[in-house]
């Protein structure tokens, strides 16, 4: 389950692989809460991605081969790192497009850049 004071469960929901992956393009390696949290202070708590919904985005990911994971043991721990693949490159950069074009048509759809004008 998603927290997310400001937007449904439903946007996140049809988001969040992209969201991940765009993470991991810009850093080389993250583990999961590192993932939770940094989406937490991008988005100023506007989006809280709980574990129940970001590890099987990440497992997902994994299987398509868009992230790989790097085990590192800390003491008797092992934290999961993950790390974009060359196809998750490849992955992000459409997704991201795919979703602006998205963006782009429900901003003329909803008719939101006259409405914004008329305010």
């Amino acid at each position: 389950m998603y927290i997310c004071p400001m937007y449904s469960s439903e946007l996140i929901k049809g988001t969040l692989k992209t969201i991940v992956l765009n993470l991991l393009k810009d850093n080389e390696k993250m583990y999961g809460y590192e993932i939770t949290q940094k989406v937490k202070d991008l988005t100023d708590s506007k989006i809280q991605i709980t574990e129940g919904a970001l590890y099987p985005t990440l497992h997902a990911l994994e299987k398509q081969g868009d992230v790989t994971v790097e085990k590192v043991y800390i003491g008797k721990r092992v934290r999961k790192y993950y790390i974009l693949t060359d196809q998750g490159t490849i992955t992000v950069a459409d997704r991201v497009n795919e979703l602006s074009d998205f963006m782009k048509t429900m901003r003329f759809l909803l008719d939101l850049d006259s409405n914004v004008q008329n305010v």
